[in-house]
C-alpha cells in the first residue's frame, strides 16, 4: 500500500517515464513481505534497456524491473534507497521521507 504522495507528483513520474526519462517517486509503504521497510522508491524508465543501464551502473540486478506494468520500474528499499538517492540528488525525497 503507497501512501504519502499526491496525485499531481504520481502524475508527473507516469509522464517522465512514458517519456523514457529515469524518473525517482518516493512514498511510505508497507507490506509485509517487508516489515522493516517503511519506504519505497520506485526508479522507472519505460526504455527496459536504458533502465537495465541504469541498474547495472548502480550495483543493481536488472532482473528485479517490475516490467509487467505500462510504468516499468525497480523498487528500492533499505540502505541502497539513501544511497542512491543521495547519488541521485534526489534531496527533496530524502529530507522529506527521512532517508538522510
Amino acid at each position: 500500500m503507497a501512501f504519502g504522495i499526491k496525485r499531481k507528483e504520481m502524475d508527473d513520474w507516469k509522464a517522465a517515464v512514458a517519456r523514457g526519462e529515469i524518473a525517482f517517486l518516493t512514498h511510505y509503504w508497507l507490506d509485509p513481505r517487508f516489515p522493516n521497510m517503511r519506504t519505497v522508491t520506485k526508479v522507472g524508465c519505460s526504455d527496459l534497456e536504458k533502465l537495465s543501464r541504469w541498474c547495472l551502473d548502480n550495483g543493481l540486478n536488472p532482473r528485479y524491473i517490475h516490467a509487467r506494468s505500462e510504468y516499468p520500474h525497480f523498487d528500492l528499499h533499505g540502505p541502497k534507497q539513501g544511497e542512491i538517492l543521495r547519488r541521485s540528488s534526489q534531496l527533496e525525497q530524502l529530507e522529506r521521507f527521512g532517508l538522510q
